[in-house]
């Protein structure tokens, strides 16, 4: 059990020039090693939905979900039958929006354990799979605890961050001590979009995944950048979902803007390129050209997103990826993204 007083007091000592620790791979030694890569997908955006977390949220008033119409099914069956009918052969499931702050600050690190210890447990017995341990943001100290148990001791190949915690975006100064655990362990961090303060007031009582998830991953991106986040914890690798929203279309906008108020960053082209970007959602055929336009295709990867996206809309992204994705935009994409998702994270 970690000390909180004696993590802090660590902490306080903690600067970024330090000695990095090592990742940690102790989970994916435990978990048998899987055979040769058979030229399968790797899918690093990929939900879980324990039954628990459903209850939990539906009984803190969360019963449709970012405005979806209902909590999608999902089961460890269901999720290797997906993988087996859309040929992936290694998934990282991860807990998506809202994530544990279901309203209670309070009771959001008993869930984010509990939670935790359910994605270590089943991906302990499934060498196929791996997970991004959640954390109980905006609650700092108990993201610290949580982060440092996930990555140390449950062997979680990487975090998963909501693009804001009640209104508080990454690049907020008070996430400083998070960010300097993460930076000291060269941390992945799948930032999934969520609802932004005051939805309900813009969405039209439409889905918030429609528009709202894709404008929140640039809000929190550029919120990273202006403030000096990323330039001070540069060993985090950071992971955008759906092609990184709208990125690719404002990061030009966003340098002319940085430059006319006389803030001094790198450019949003660099820290882009920097970056990784999965593919899940609607990517082909418009979205994917302007992506690789923006930052390439060697931080390309593979993203599902199920259980949220259903098996038969899951197999018509592949299609679409097949049908929409010519050679010179994007040579051989299965190949090219699942490689991407190996010098991410390793053998997985």
């Amino acid at each position: 059990m970690i000390d909180r007083r004696t993590l802090l007091g660590t902490l306080g000592g903690v600067t970024v020039s330090g000695v990095a620790h090592s990742v940690v791979s102790a989970s994916r030694s435990a978990r048998a090693n899987p055979a040769e890569p058979a030229g399968g997908l790797i899918d690093l955006h990929s939900h879980f939905l324990p039954d628990f977390y459903v209850r939990d949220a539906v009984q803190a008033g969360i019963a449709f979900p970012d405005g979806m119409p209902k909590w999608p099914s999902w089961s460890i069956g269901e999720h290797l039958a997906m993988m087996d009918s859309c040929g992936v052969d290694s998934a990282v499931l991860s807990l998506s929006s809202p994530g544990v702050l279901l309203g209670d600050t309070a009771q959001a690190a008993a869930l984010a354990r509990r939670v935790n210890d359910f994605a270590a447990e089943v991906t302990s017995g499934q060498p196929r799979l791996g997970f991004f341990a959640s954390l109980p943001l905006p609650n700092v100290v108990d993201s610290v605890v949580e982060a440092v148990r996930a990555l140390d001791d449950l062997g979680a190949d990487g975090v998963v961050m909501m693009s804001n915690a009640a209104g508080m975006y990454l690049g907020n100064a008070a996430l400083s001590p998070l960010m300097a655990a993460l930076h000291a362990r060269s941390a992945v961090v799948f930032v999934h979009p969520t609802s932004p303060p005051n939805a309900a007031a813009v969405n039209l009582g439409l889905p918030a995944s429609m528009m709202e998830f894709l404008f929140d991953t640039a809000r929190t991106v550029v919120d990273l950048l202006m403030l000096g986040t990323i330039d001070r914890y540069p060993n985090i690798r950071w992971v955008l979902t759906h092609g990184g929203g709208v990125l690719p279309l404002l990061s030009d906008r966003v340098d002319f803007f940085r430059s006319q108020v006389g803030i001094k960053a790198p450019t949003m082209s660099d820290i882009l390129q920097s970056m990784w970007f999965d593919l899940a959602g609607t990517p082909a055929p418009r979205q994917l050209p302007a992506l690789v336009s923006a930052v390439g295709t060697e931080h390309l990867v593979y993203g599902s997103d199920f259980c949220f996206t259903p098996l038969d809309a899951v197999r018509q992204q592949i299609q679409s990826l097949d049908a929409s994705t010519p050679s010179e935009v994007f040579a051989n994409w299965r190949r090219a993204t699942s490689d991407n998702a190996r010098r991410l994270l390793g053998d997985i």
